[in-house]
């Protein structure tokens, strides 16, 4: 009779974490928590409080409003309830809209949110085991629109930069609507392919395209729409501009000006050649960008997305603009903040030691060693002490103070089954072992 292999692991094969995935460890988690921090403190100093949305989305809401390029949707298997098709989430925006207009209809405005969640979003076209799990940091202001607003948001996107020690970035700031309206110029049915070419600064594609002598002198002035401030919004004056896109302008002036007058604003570049890829930008967008050129955050205004998922039936018979609620918000890129962060020296380079080191001096101490360790554990409501508890009960007393050296803990605390336990601080330690 032949012999039966035991069922498990197949032979030789080495398990990893599946195509675009990516495991962090105690040290990476640290560093991450690190940034995560000081980002939540500058969130509530402004007012801001945490949602959390599902990490699963029906391709229903995905795909509301043009938000996202279905293509990039990592989709799930069928729902058994109800044959929904159902999608990870690229971003958070979307999902919440989504909860804002059915689970926050009752709530006072403006709403001001933010998150700290991982996101999915499948590789590149024709890239070979591409990162498709990113973690990011942001936030929605919902229900308030103007200059005020535009200003927090980009503010507060500066302030995020500041606490992490991150001053030397530049605010590429756009102005979608302005910008949209630049392009009607365009054939419709060529339209949107000039604006993909001019999003990707394609000059190539832009000039291998046949257009009239005027068109190609729009192309070519709509990309030099791009630099200082002034230099720019003079070159708008080449531009017949109606009485709409003027006040556009004017508001993008104005809004330019406040943030020139407070000193924590990042220098900022004017391109009204930025098209962020998602469709559903209605006012300024913006990408905050290090002195390396890596693209630390982006955002904007996105006033009509909240009414795609107003399903009331009055709501259908309401004029654009009459539904929902304007909203505007920011993503920041954690993988890209902890890159423009590791050469800084200011992340963590190992994860916290413990304070105690708690050693039952046979098995007969060990509920007693249990007890002391939870007593100290409990002894500091204001703070963690972090108390480990020495598992190998038998161990030398050299063995067990050179495990404490290597992983810098700073007292051991020897707990024998009766009687008071033995404590050697840090100094003492240091100089026996």
């Amino acid at each position: 009779m032949p012999e039966r292999k035991p069922e498990g692991k197949p032979e030789g094969k080495a398990y990893q974490p599946p195509t675009g995935g990516r495991d962090l460890l105690p040290l990476d988690v640290v560093q991450k928590r690190w940034i995560e921090d000081r980002l939540e403190q500058v969130f509530h100093r402004w007012g801001y409080h945490r949602i959390i949305t599902s990490t699963v989305e029906t391709m229903d809401t995905l795909m509301a409003g043009g938000a996202i390029d279905r293509i990039e949707v990592i989709e799930l298997q069928m729902s058994q309830l109800g044959g929904q098709r159902l999608g990870l989430r690229p971003e958070l925006t979307a999902s919440i809209a989504r909860a804002a207009v059915t689970r926050l209809a009752s709530v006072t405005y403006p709403q001001r949110l933010y998150y700290n969640a991982n996101v999915f979003r499948r590789s590149a076209k024709g890239s070979q085991g591409g990162q498709q799990e990113y973690h990011q940091a942001g936030i929605e202001l919902l229900g308030a629109n103007g200059l005020m607003a535009d200003a927090e948001a980009v503010l507060l996107a500066a302030d995020c930069l500041s606490a992490l020690k991150l001053t030397d970035t530049s605010l590429v700031l756009g102005e979608a609507a302005l910008t949209y309206s630049l392009l009607s110029a365009f054939p419709k049915e060529i339209r949107e392919t000039v604006r993909h070419h001019i999003a990707a600064l394609d000059l190539v594609a832009l000039q291998e395209m046949s257009l009239s002598e005027a068109l190609k002198d729009r192309v070519l002035k709509l990309t030099a729409l791009r630099g200082e401030p002034a230099t720019v919004l003079a070159r708008l004056n080449e531009f017949e501009l109606d009485e709409q896109q003027q006040a556009i302008v004017d508001r993008l002036k104005s809004l330019i000006e406040l943030l020139k007058a407070n000193p924590s604003a990042p220098a900022v570049v004017l391109d009204l050649s930025l098209i962020r890829p998602f469709d559903y930008y209605t006012g300024i967008v913006f990408e905050v960008v290090s002195r390396s050129n890596r693209q630390l955050g982006q955002g904007g205004r996105y006033d009509d997305l909240l009414a795609e998922y107003d399903a009331r039936p009055e709501a259908a018979l309401m004029p654009a603009g009459g539904r929902g609620f304007p909203g505007i918000g920011f993503v920041l890129n954690l993988e890209q903040l902890y890159q423009e962060l590791m050469p800084s020296g200011l992340l963590p380079s190992e994860t916290p030691p413990s304070d105690w080191l708690i050693v039952p001096k046979d098995e007969s101490a060990a509920a007693a060693a249990i007890a002391y360790a939870q007593k100290i554990r409990q002894s500091k409501a204001e703070s963690i002490v972090r108390v480990e508890m020495s598992l190998a009960v038998g161990q030398s007393v050299e063995e067990v103070r050179a495990i404490a050296k290597k992983r810098n803990i700073a007292r051991i605390a020897w707990i024998p089954a009766e009687g008071a336990p033995e404590v050697e601080p840090e100094v003492e330690m240091i100089d026996k072992a």
